[in-house]
């Protein structure tokens, strides 16, 4: 492994062979996108074959995204101290062992604690992706660079679930839900061999600064006070602990604010910029991140366990219920990159507006009692259409009125408290589905089932409408 890290590619090497840099990075953000989304679909095999509550269920979803979402503050400063590729290459071998110690786990117990450090793993790799294609491309083909970059992740975070089904339907070797995670074994295999040899290995830019560790145990504290009451909360009959656990997190994050504040004025380094927060459309945008991500994540892993807990479907069966969701997305992507530099904002507006559509069609057809295959389907690609109308704009119009010199930072929190959205998206949607389906074996329980999903469905309509309303606060165009 040292030898990997210390090997740079030569100027040479990495001008011809840029094009094979890029897969290597998208290699290795596939793993991440993957892993964020198969439980919704692997859920309920894993929980067959290993046993635990519904709380382990989404313990398994929500401590990845969880840990995901304390590391990301740190993970792209790490590469800014000692270089994007050697941080990368170290993600990626952190993130291969530990899906592998994912795919060896013998208790849902430790299957958390695996996923929690292969959440921390990718929070070294994921954010040197970035920066490494500007590494790697001259100024004139960025534009290419990105605009292939943007789509395979957008495609690769929709068909999650779908691949899910396929492996664990397929049973390879009989591996069953293992797979799920042993497919990162070839990938990150594909990203550290080809990226030890042609990404480039520039010269850190800041070798002299110093970690913010405090202000990470404090915004980690802050998230686990938040998340853990929500999801071990209902199984306990909601005890006064976990209440006073909610209350909590607030008065810590608000030190973690002041940590940040004092760091600054200090001339110190903060995990992010004060700034950006006085901004109303930063601002804005943090909470609309965190009310969608929220919705889509949360609903997703409801679908998942509602199509095979409640109905009965096969991992393969419920994947491919799902795909319509992803053939929507995949639509709606392409109408957004061609539309929004003419719609800017209203892309947004359009697509929750859709989004909305669909699930209050899906609603209706589950109130009737409607659950067959095809019932299902043209809801869910309606809502898929909406959200990828929204994942491609997104981040680039909450970013509209950041200064330069604060983008680094807006960028990175951004992504960290989107994870944070997602990790409380599948505990409080999570909570309400499993609440409602009650105690019932998989297979037994269909018009409980039913009546859950439906309930997570007008939660998620919701929320959408918030979303709809926190729009017109954000910047009209997005960031060029």
């Amino acid at each position: 492994m040292t030898a990997i890290l210390e090997a740079p590619a030569t100027e040479t090497t990495v001008r011809e062979h840029r094009w094979l840099g890029l897969s290597a990075v998208l290699g290795a953000t596939l793993m991440n996108l993957l892993d964020s989304t198969v439980v919704s679909v692997g859920g309920p095999a894993i929980q067959a074959d290993l046993g635990g509550g519904y709380a382990a269920l989404q313990w398994i979803a929500a401590g990845y995204t969880l840990a995901l979402a304390v590391g990301l503050l740190t993970g792209g400063r790490l590469g800014d101290m000692f270089g994007r590729r050697r941080m990368l290459l170290l993600g990626t071998a952190g993130f291969v062992l530990t899906s592998l110690a994912c795919a060896l786990s013998p208790t849902p117990e430790v299957l958390i604690v695996a996923r929690v450090l292969q959440g921390l793993t990718g929070a070294v790799m994921i954010p040197q992706g970035f920066g490494l294609i500007r590494d790697l491309f001259p100024p004139a083909e960025l534009g290419k660079a990105f605009g292939a970059f943007g789509p395979v992740i957008g495609l690769a975070t929709i068909l999650g679930p779908v691949v899910a089904g396929l492996l664990v339907d397929a049973d390879v070797l009989g591996t069953g839900w293992r797979m799920i995670f042993l497919i990162n074994l070839p990938l990150g295999a594909y990203a550290l061999i080809v990226g030890s040899r042609v990404l480039p290995a520039v010269t850190a830019s800041a070798r002299s600064t110093r970690l913010d560790l405090g202000g990470s145990v404090l915004a980690g504290a802050g998230m686990l006070l938040l998340i853990y009451p929500l999801v071990q909360g209902r199984e306990l009959g909601w005890p006064g602990w976990s209440l006073v656990m909610m209350a909590a997190s607030v008065p810590v994050f608000g030190a973690f604010g002041l940590h940040q504040l004092r760091r600054k004025r200090a001339g110190a380094t903060t995990l992010v910029e004060p700034s950006v927060f006085r901004r109303r459309s930063y601002a804005s945008g943090i909470a609309f991140v965190i009310v969608f991500f929220g919705a889509v994540c949360g609903f997703g892993l409801a679908v998942g366990m509602f199509l095979q807990l409640g109905l009965g479907y096969t991992a393969l069966h419920a994947s491919l219920t799902m795909a319509t969701w992803a053939v929507g997305a995949f639509l709606g992507t392409a109408f957004a990159g061609a539309r929004t530099a003419v719609l800017g904002r209203r892309i947004l507006h359009l697509g929750l507006a859709v989004m909305a559509a669909g699930i209050a069609a899906l609603y209706v057809v589950l109130r009737l009692g409607g659950t067959g295959d095809w019932e299902l389907a043209f809801p869910l690609l309606a809502y898929g259409v909406g959200m990828g109308m929204i994942f491609v704009p997104l981040f680039g119009i909450i970013m509209g009125d950041v200064e330069d010199h604060e983008v680094g930072s807006a960028s990175g929190a951004l992504e960290s408290i989107q994870q944070l959205g997602a990790s409380l998206g599948i505990a409080v949607l999570g909570t309400v589905f499993f609440g409602r389906l009650g105690s019932h074996l998989p297979g037994t329980a269909e018009l409980d089932a039913v009546q859950a999903a439906a309930s997570v469905a007008l939660i998620t309509l919701g929320l959408t409408a918030v979303a709809f309303a926190i729009c017109f606060l954000l910047p009209k165009k997005a960031r060029g």
